[in-house]
């Protein structure tokens, strides 16, 4: 069964993108989208959606947490951070000048590193180190123009500048007017052709806040570190995509320059750009500014394999905060056969107030504040996991909580979900694609990404044909296959006062 179809229609320039997706035609979809490729790699998708004088632009890189190097976690996040910082053009006042003071500033901090982390270090040579490097930074920023680049763009009328990085991937986004696309591939060119590392030991202190922030004060963050830390014994997955604090204070601006390097090469880029756009106007304009973009050797990719899992894992967070609980059975990558059915699972657990552990546990039995199951995490380029996470409501034991979500997870197991309950959920999915992709940047975001990690833009549509192929069968057997104690990782947070007896995840929990 095809995913789009109703083409004559396509021709009304006010059409949105629900009703490509109610008329079910992928087909009529290629009619609107433009692909080439330039001589050094880098991939386009132009997609034609003129309902609005404006176009959105995403570069979509095939890089993120999982491919960091050892010592270097967090620093794919670093870089994201950098790319917003200018160019030897953009955001200085003299580059010449600006550059001599950050190749000293560098220098100074990495020979502070190497004595840091000596057996016996020298602190009157730490201290005069620390005032060189302090010395220089000083000086580079005399030099800087801040904030220069994305003034810029909001002074030409671009909204929503924007990234993001994630375990695997890093995107960077925003929209402008249809006449200022020039702009967009000229600051383009600028940033990834030779980024300038300014102010990074100012914004890896901002990073490190970030960290603080996001993970060492909250609750949920630590629980979900420590998760993937257990849950992974050699995979790059069980890294944060934040980084280790110990390795975002050693990353250099030589460190990430080598970063840049590997893997920011156009055969590791995607770019998708969507809206009132001519297809010929935008290939000439990335030939002539991307173009410039040196070819490269493609970047490596992850050679670890998680090994199998000997037996189920637990542990315990003690401490006094809102009580948690997260259990988590290795699976599969997105490209594998298994994962429509994996997500079609999750999907019917927890997906919306009808799902089954939404009306038992927050409902009916009021368990949990809240519950949620999902599939692919952390990502989904390699095996990862289907995680539930439940939040429980004061008083509850996180045994009963744990009991509850085994009880529902053996259900699928003997074949009890029934097939109403899997053509809501394939609804549900066809619903979340037509909001997701009803928007300039939903579609180059999307069309971007199954480029990149699934071989086609076809793919942001065709894997509603996947999720509606999936059977009441399959559904018990990847239940069967997947979610097993072998292979499961439990983890909770408990206060202290309570993490005892059998409420102790780490002892066994209910039902061992």
């Amino acid at each position: 069964m095809k995913t789009f179809s109703i083409r004559s229609a396509l021709a009304l320039t006010a059409l949105t993108m629900s009703s490509w997706l109610s008329a079910q035609d992928v087909d009529a979809i290629a009619e609107r989208v433009t692909e080439f490729t330039l001589d050094n790699g880098l991939h386009f998708i132009i997609i034609e959606r003129p309902v609005a004088p404006v176009a959105t632009f995403v570069t979509f890189v095939n890089v993120g947490g999982v491919d960091e190097p050892v010592n270097n976690t967090g620093v794919a996040h670093i870089f994201e951070h950098m790319a917003f910082k200018g160019s030897r053009n953009i955001g200085t006042r003299d580059w010449e000048a600006e550059q001599a003071a950050l190749d000293k500033m560098d220098a100074a901090y990495q020979a502070w590193l190497e004595e840091s982390y000596s057996t016996d270090p020298d602190e009157s040579r730490l201290e005069t180190l620390r005032q060189d490097f302090e010395q220089w930074q000083q000086e580079a920023g005399t030099f800087i123009n801040s904030e220069e680049f994305s003034q810029l763009i909001e002074r030409e009328g671009g909204v929503g500048l924007n990234a993001f990085t994630s375990a695997d991937a890093t995107g960077y986004f925003y929209s402008l007017p249809q006449n200022k696309a020039e702009l967009w591939f000229y600051l383009e060119a600028e940033r990834f052709r030779e980024p300038v590392f300014r102010e990074f030991y100012v914004e890896k202190d901002v990073i490190m806040e970030e960290r603080r922030m996001r993970t060492d004060s909250n609750p949920q963050g630590r629980l979900l570190e420590e998760f993937l830390s257990v849950a992974y014994s050699a995979h790059p997955y069980r890294n944060p995509v934040v980084g280790w604090a110990s390795d975002i204070a050693a990353t250099t601006i030589a460190d990430t320059q080598a970063f840049f390097e590997t893997y920011y090469v156009p055969s590791n880029m995607t770019v998708a750009i969507a809206g009132d756009v001519d297809p010929q106007e935008m290939r000439a304009l990335a030939e002539t500014y991307l173009g410039r973009l040196p070819a490269a050797e493609h970047p490596p990719t992850v050679k670890t394999i998680e090994p199998p899992q000997r037996g189920e894992r637990r542990f315990v967070i003690e401490e006094q905060s809102q009580p948690l609980f997260i259990a988590g059975y290795k699976t599969v990558a997105a490209d594998h056969p298994d994962a429509a059915a994996l997500e079609m699972l999750s999907t019917i657990l927890s997906s919306g107030r009808t799902s089954r552990l939404y009306r038992r546990m927050v409902q009916d039995e009021q368990l949990a504040l809240g519950v949620q199951a999902l599939t692919g995490f952390p990502g989904s380029r390699y095996p990862s996991l289907f995680v539930t996470f439940a939040v429980p409501n004061a008083g509850v034991p996180l045994s009963d909580i744990e009991r509850v979500l085994e009880e529902e997870i053996d259900k699928a197991k003997a074949g009890e979900i029934e097939q109403q309950e899997l053509d809501r959920a394939v609804t549900n999915a066809r619903a979340g694609v037509v909001r997701g992709l009803d928007s300039n940047m939903g579609l180059a975001l999307n069309m971007a990404q199954a480029h990149a990690q699934l071989g086609s833009w076809q793919d942001a549509f065709t894997y509603l044909d996947d999720l509606e192929a999936v059977t009441l069968d399959d559904l018990q057997r990847v239940a069967q296959t997947y979610l097993v104690k072998q292979s499961r990782t439990v983890g909770s947070i408990q206060n202290a006062a309570s993490a005892s007896g059998s409420d102790r995840a780490s002892d066994g929990g209910a039902g061992q």
